[in-house]
């Protein structure tokens, strides 16, 4: 086999509900973002999720060379005009814009829960004007703190528009104390991306590992929600990020997950 077929023989496969978040290859993108993204479309990705992106120079470009799709994008919009991140959104192809993070203090108060869930119908009026649908991504302390009986993020969810998407970082959702898929199981239908990732459970970020390499319950991740876009992340990790990824694809291949 020559070098050419064995860099390309891998993306033949078709993984149409894989993804992997840019910020775990986020040295590598600033180093070099054209070859970056060739090497994870050459794993076997056909859809990268993007960060920052009112500030990532060359993108759309570089997602053209490489044959990549971008249907979610994480970018913070609340709080301020969500219009720069929607026409940046639209460019790039994004089909479901996510806000990332909003500080632990937010969390800690139902009335606080509830102002976020009005802006994030607010931006979802404003998101149709584009053709897109907005989400939220969680980390452990939305699921951390328990209001009226139930997590920080489930309180959030009953207040939403059906318009209004979640992207699920089960990882920081074991973090934060819940049962990753008991959570996805009462979310439903709502979620419509995982971040799928692995590792002891420890709020350390250097700690994570390939998917597949840890103790998270990925099968039954899964499993809770078929249908939901898989999106490989790591945060930090104690070894090379890149080889994780190409890890992780493997595994989810391997085990009929992707």
């Amino acid at each position: 086999m020559n070098q050419q077929a064995q860099q390309t023989e891998p993306a033949e496969q078709r993984h149409p509900l894989l993804s992997v978040q840019l910020y775990t290859v986020r040295e590598a993108l600033a180093a070099d973002l054209p070859g970056t993204l060739a090497r994870l479309a050459g794993l076997g990705f056909e859809q990268v999720e993007p960060f920052g992106i009112l500030t990532f120079d060359g993108l759309a470009d570089g997602l053209a060379a490489a044959g990549l799709a971008a249907p979610t994008a994480h970018q913070n919009f609340l709080g301020g005009d969500p219009r720069p991140a929607f026409d940046r959104a639209r460019e790039l192809g994004v089909r479901t814009i996510i806000d990332p993070f909003t500080p632990p203090e937010r969390w800690q108060d139902a009335g606080e829960v509830r102002r976020t869930a009005d802006q994030l119908a607010s931006a979802s009026e404003v998101a149709a004007e584009y053709g897109l649908r907005v989400g939220y991504h969680n980390h452990a302390h939305e699921v951390a703190s328990v209001l009226e009986g139930r997590t920080a993020l489930e309180l959030l969810a009953s207040q939403l528009p059906d318009a209004v998407a979640l992207e699920v970082d089960t990882y920081w959702v074991a973090v934060g104390g819940a049962d990753p898929v008991a959570l996805l199981e009462r979310l439903g239908d709502r979620v419509v991306a995982l971040h799928v990732k692995d590792g002891p459970g420890t709020p350390e970020p250097l700690d994570q590992v390939a998917v597949g390499r840890g103790t998270l319950p990925v099968r039954d991740i899964v499993a809770a929600r078929p249908d939901a876009l898989r999106v490989v992340e790591l945060d930090d990790s104690r070894g090379d990020r890149f080889q994780a990824v190409a890890d992780s694809i493997a595994y989810l291949v391997a085990e009929g997950l992707a």
